[in-house]
């Protein structure tokens, strides 16, 4: 039955694509997009394991007027290789003795093939404000890997520029004056009370960049202490999240400077805060420098005090951080006309342990890229990036039509 729908969704797929391509063909609509191909290798205790990746990515832009623009992202994604990583492989033994050994095969990340629309939205402009309605990029705050004042989207640290999906709403950009914007979001759950709202005033005085946020979402955490089985799934605990919050950024004696507040209210479990501040500077001989501090109070101070809830919320992309302090510094060089070279390296300062990550830019070609590096875990067992944690690579090769 699994292999009969795949057949249909692939079919499907085809004929989409095709329809795509024949609008394109007869229409003013821009078809663009790139294929990708990428491996994923880490050494985890005794073994080395591989996941490879292809992903085509289709995209539809069309302004039918001076006032009405479409735009839309279909993805296609397979995966190959090792599909199942269980969570608990990368853990202390102090954090896995504690899991009842019925429950272990649950703590598993699956990866499965996916197809699926990322963005489709119509952007209408009107002289007073412009609407943004549909599946559209959510992107907030000024921090290079962290962003205290994004509740929509949770970066991969070691890859902090990869493209963020889409998210449903409805979303009003007001122009106010010459330097400011207020935006007001609204995105529809079951119910109003379960729906995100968000009010963004944005201005700009003198060299910076000013802005003031309030958002009010519904979190989703899960208990991973509890399976529940009537949803096969652990338990889900939603609560609401009220954010209100304040970035900033700009230059200031030469360097790039910015900074990101946001102060959290939860309703069942404890307030918390977060705070960004960063700086970036290019040097005459064109070396790029950039370090960003970071501090959650969601986090730990004390790694054995980290549970097996932290670990599973931050592999799940439910919070963003599992020590409460770190710091991302990175330096990167253009090595030649085609390649840059660069080293960044995460540390947690809260219980000393680091993660190098030594990268490769390349473009093969005016439409090619070649990205790679090295992941290298430096701290003890039961560290956020301890040894165990596995040391590995990865590559990805992009091409773009």
């Amino acid at each position: 039955m699994k292999k009969r729908a795949l057949i249909v969704l692939n079919f499907a797929f085809v004929l989409l694509f095709m329809f795509v391509a024949s609008i394109h063909a007869y229409s003013k609509v821009d078809l663009f997009g790139y294929y990708e191909s990428q491996v994923m290798g880490a050494k985890v205790k005794d073994s080395f394991y591989q996941l490879y990746a292809n992903k085509l990515r289709v995209d539809l832009k069309s302004d039918f007027s001076s006032n009405v623009t479409f735009a839309a992202n279909f993805d296609y994604i397979t995966y190959h290789g090792k599909k199942q990583w269980n969570i608990l492989d990368f853990l202390s033994s102090e954090i896995t003795s504690q899991v009842p050994d019925a429950l272990k095969p649950l703590y598993v990340i699956p990866f499965s093939n996916r197809h699926f629309l990322d963005n489709a939205y119509l952007r209408l402009s009107f002289k007073p404000f412009d609407l943004t309605l549909g599946k559209q990029q959510i992107s907030l705050g000024t921090g290079y890997v962290w962003n205290p004042v994004d509740v929509f989207n949770i970066k991969d640290i070691l890859d902090p520029t990869y493209e963020q999906p889409g998210h449903n709403a409805m979303r009003m950009d007001v122009p106010i004056g010459l330097a400011s914007t207020a935006t007001a979001l609204y995105a529809p759950g079951e119910e109003w009370k379960n729906s995100s709202k968000m009010l963004l005033f944005k201005t700009r005085v003198s060299r910076f960049d000013l802005s003031v946020i309030g958002i009010e979402k519904t979190w989703r955490f899960h208990d991973y202490t509890v399976f529940d089985p009537a949803q096969m799934s652990f338990l889900e605990l939603p609560e609401k999240r009220r954010l209100l919050g304040a970035s900033t950024a700009g230059q200031l004696l030469g360097l790039g400077v910015w900074a990101e507040f946001a102060y959290n209210w939860m309703d069942q479990t404890d307030d918390f805060y977060e705070l960004v501040v960063g700086t970036d500077y290019t040097f005459d001989f064109q070396t790029y420098f950039l370090v960003e501090y970071y501090r959650n109070t969601l986090g730990k101070k004390d790694y054995r005090d980290y549970t097996i809830n932290d670990w599973m919320r931050n592999f799940a992309q439910e919070q963003k951080a599992v020590s409460r302090d770190q710091v991302y510094a990175l330096v990167q060089h253009p090595a030649t006309d085609l390649m840059t070279v660069s080293l960044s390296s995460i540390i947690s300062i809260s219980d000393h342990s680091m993660a190098l990550v030594p990268t490769v830019m390349y473009s093969f070609s005016q439409n090619v890229d070649i990205f790679a590096y090295l992941n290298l875990n430096v701290g003890k067992e039961g560290t956020y990036f301890a040894n165990t944690m596995g040391n590995g690579g990865f590559v990805r090769v992009r091409v773009y039509f």
